[in-house]
């Protein structure tokens, strides 16, 4: 390899490496369980705010490891980074993605404080975090919604953290 190569030659995105977990958040959150039994609206905005609730209990269960802090912070970059995709396959202009994007991210920083109270308190405190930030159909069964996010946080907390990085929940 010449100099030149060596030089300019392009690292690898360390961020890359949490792929499989970002693709885990996103298969969690496509689950049928969530739309067609919970009641969560399949719409772009339903679809992101389970997606945000997905994520936000995987980054509850990274918060608590101080040895996952830079990993939690690459997760959140590949969110940022497939929000701002997503939004320009949906024809979103240059000028306006990064305050669209922007807007995205303080959503999911909000939710991210509602789901640690809500994951911390009883079942009817989680039910109603669910209520309040995600798009829901008129028949939506919020403690079902609330219990399957509960059920995930256990999931996420028997999960080494290997395994997590690796995007391997336990079942």
């Amino acid at each position: 390899m010449s100099i030149f190569a060596r030089l300019f030659a392009r690292k690898p995105d360390p961020r890359e490496a949490l792929r499989p977990l970002w693709n885990a958040v996103v298969a969690e959150a496509r689950r049928p369980l969530w739309y067609a039994d919970g009641g969560v609206a399949d719409t772009v905005t339903g679809r992101f705010d389970m997606v945000c609730a997905v994520l936000a209990t995987v980054l509850l269960r990274m918060e608590r490891d101080a040895g996952l802090e830079r990993e939690s912070v690459m997760l959140t970059e590949l969110f940022v980074r497939d929000m701002d995709g997503q939004l320009r396959e949906f024809g979103v202009g240059d000028v306006i993605v990064g305050k669209r994007v922007g807007k995205l991210v303080g959503a999911m920083g909000g939710r991210l404080g509602a789901y640690r109270s809500g994951l911390a308190g009883d079942d009817a405190e989680l039910a109603e975090t669910v209520r309040r930030n995600i798009t829901l159909l008129d028949s939506a069964d919020t403690a079902l919604i609330a219990n399957g996010l509960r059920a995930l946080a256990t999931r996420l907390d028997m999960t080494a953290d290997p395994a997590l990085l690796a995007g391997e929940i336990a079942a």
